[in-house]
């Protein structure tokens, strides 16, 4: 993984999808979460987080909250906060993911 090198490189797809994949937010979405994903990687895990957040919102908006994908999305954000130091946030963000998770992918899903 070179995520210094990976960055401008998925910027660029996330540019080239909203200009000609405007209507599709899931392909966005997914350019997002790789630019938010290598953000972590390069330890710029505020603005990550920022991104995170975009994410998720989308992903509520166009797949639900009990969709696989959201709930990713959500734990990644999750994951992110603790990598801030920000506990209290994070461990409140678990405690409304997981039972979601539990409830839609079941109990023995490999979260």
């Amino acid at each position: 993984s070179r995520p210094e090198e990976a960055l401008p490189i998925f910027e660029v797809s996330l540019a080239l999808r909203r200009r000609y994949c405007s209507h599709d937010r899931p392909v966005i979405l997914s350019a997002q979460a790789e630019i938010g994903a290598c953000l972590v990687d390069l330890g710029r895990d505020e603005e990550a987080l920022v991104l995170m957040r975009e994410v998720y919102a989308g992903k509520v908006a166009t797949q639900g909250v009990a969709h696989q994908n959201t709930i990713a999305s959500g734990i990644n954000i999750a994951i992110s906060l603790g990598n801030l130091g920000r506990w209290d946030e994070a461990t409140t963000l678990s405690r409304d993911q997981l039972p979601m998770a539990r409830r839609s992918l079941g109990a023995d899903h490999d979260l």
